[in-house]
């Protein structure tokens, strides 16, 4: 933790890597207005909460700020969107939506190192933390694939289509099969969380969407069973240059 207003405002303004800052809801004055502006330029998630919650931290001085360190590092997309690019390679990014259990997290992350994906998109809110369980289960996978964090998924997809990158939806109704799909070609696809799926909004604005194939009549697969599923059919493609 890093504990104090002046501590965040400089752990933000030196690019230190912070997962969530929590404000105390009623805090007032410049230090809090600087928190708020660097919070937002650097991306970093704020949460307003009661002076009760940060008691609950159990630490002196807090001043009605509390951050929290990261343990994943955060990269701005545009950034590496050109870096992929000038290193000669096909985008191929996962973009997770509303995926909370961090075993999924996990699970999603060791599949896409092993099968190329340069990197993993984000948002600030609604997706489970990249906590020490989620480096865990991911194998020290998180520690190694690029992250990216966005303020928004919308606003990410219209980045990624002024790169010229597509961007597919995994959809369990989609007619299209991901053995059909061209995976070859600079791609981000994203996978929908466990219980609501893909935010309508965001699967309106993917180019295509496409699904996998089950035999009877069960539901779904699991969110993280079905990335490696995806995962390994672009690697194939992308190996034997379909």
């Amino acid at each position: 933790m890093i504990i104090g207003r002046n501590n965040v405002i400089n752990a933000l303004q030196s690019g230190k890597a912070l997962d969530k800052i929590f404000l105390n809801a009623k805090a007032t004055g410049d230090p809090v207005s600087q928190i708020r502006h660097l919070a937002s330029q650097h991306g970093v998630p704020l949460s307003y909460v009661p002076l009760e919650k940060l008691n609950g931290f159990n630490v002196d001085n807090h001043e009605g700020c509390i951050a929290l360190i990261s343990k994943v590092q955060y990269h701005n997309l545009q950034e590496v969107i050109s870096w992929v690019v000038e290193k000669g390679e096909t985008p191929l990014f996962l973009i997770l939506d509303g995926i909370t259990d961090v075993r999924n997290i996990g699970g999603i992350a060791r599949t896409a190192l092993c099968t190329g994906v340069q990197a993993i998109i984000i948002p600030e809110k609604g997706v489970g933390a990249l906590n020490e369980d989620a480096i865990l289960t991911s194998a020290g996978a998180l520690e190694h694939v690029t992250v990216c964090r966005v303020n928004s998924l919308m606003k990410a997809v219209d980045e990624l289509h002024l790169n010229g990158i597509k961007v597919l939806a995994s959809e369990m109704t989609a007619t299209t099969k991901v053995y059909d799909v061209d995976f070859t070609s600079p791609l981000a696809i994203i996978m929908g969380g466990e219980e609501k799926g893909i935010y309508p909004a965001l699967m309106k604005i993917s180019d295509e969407k496409f699904s996998i194939p089950m035999k009877g009549d069960f539901e779904s697969l699991n969110v993280s069973v079905a990335t490696g599923m995806i995962l390994y059919e672009a690697m194939k493609q992308r190996s034997q240059g379909k």
